[in-house]
């Protein structure tokens, strides 16, 4: 299976409101990382946020086994630099329950600070998400610990954000999507999606977490896809619209996607 590798065609593949869930599909090899990385991108994005490199003593390890299984000298750094995605690794200490982040080459992060999350187990790392705890934590840590070496797991999420800039700060909402209406929604309104897979090197025992980055401005998604997405403001639980900051922009969103219907129905 594949889930795509540009906003439109993850899109589909994401939650569209309504109750947590991991979404999982099994990927081949062939679909697990970005075959056209413009490294170029990558190397800039980390050389203004140099920050977002973090490895912690106990990740070393499993950041060479990565490099080394990506055909690359060197660790983690070096494998992220040399694809789209960035990457996280996480590992389970004797006698937790809870994998931890260890390690985290992060060009594009969506609004987090690697630094800040070093070392926290899963739980923490999730806890601003709107109903992780009570829908998705123990289904999360069940997965971690059955996943087997050679399996690869992909998902997708999305946001709404006022950028199309892959390193993503979130501004107070109000400030963010001050300028946004109905009418311009289409180049003010930026969809970004991250197309996030897992699996375990056989090794070290340590779980490799990606990150690829797709972002588009509304205008350019198909049709389908923004009413997907005007629906989908509809749907959210009850707390996640205001971590989304959708209180700012679900209007003009769900008005323009109203709008492009109308425009296309005979």
């Amino acid at each position: 299976m594949t889930l795509g590798f540009c906003a439109d065609e993850l899109l589909p593949r994401a939650r569209g409101g309504g109750v947590l869930k991991m979404g999982l599909a099994k990927l081949d090899e062939s679909d697990w990382l970005q075959p056209r990385p413009d490294l170029a991108a990558r190397a800039e994005g980390f050389a203004a946020y140099p920050e977002g490199i973090q490895l912690s003593a106990e990740g070393a390890a499993a950041g060479a086994e990565l490099a080394a299984m990506l055909g690359l000298s060197g660790g983690l750094a070096e494998a992220a630099r040399a694809h789209h995605e960035d990457m996280c690794l996480l590992t389970l200490r004797p006698g937790d329950e809870q994998y931890r982040l260890v390690g985290a080459a992060v060009a594009w992060p969506s609004d987090w600070t690697p630094a800040d999350k070093m070392g926290l187990p899963l739980r923490a790392l999730h806890a601003p998400i709107q109903g992780y705890e009570e829908q998705l934590a123990s289904g999360v840590d069940h997965f971690m610990a059955k996943l087997k070496p050679g399996a690869i797991y992909g998902r997708c999420n999305w946001f709404i954000a006022a950028t199309g800039e892959k390193r993503w700060v979130a501004e107070p909402p109000e400030q963010a999507f001050s300028h946004v209406t109905q009418q311009n929604a289409s180049e003010t309104l930026f969809v970004r999606s991250e197309r996030q897979t897992l699996r375990r090197l056989p090794e070290t025992g340590a779980i490799l977490f990606t990150i690829g980055i797709y972002t588009s401005p509304l205008g350019q998604l198909s049709r389908q896809n923004q009413a997907r997405l005007g629906d989908a403001m509809r749907s959210l639980l009850e707390g996640e619209g205001d971590r989304r900051g959708a209180g700012a922009y679900a209007a003009a969103l769900i008005g323009y996607a109203q709008r492009q219907e109308i425009e296309r129905t005979p």
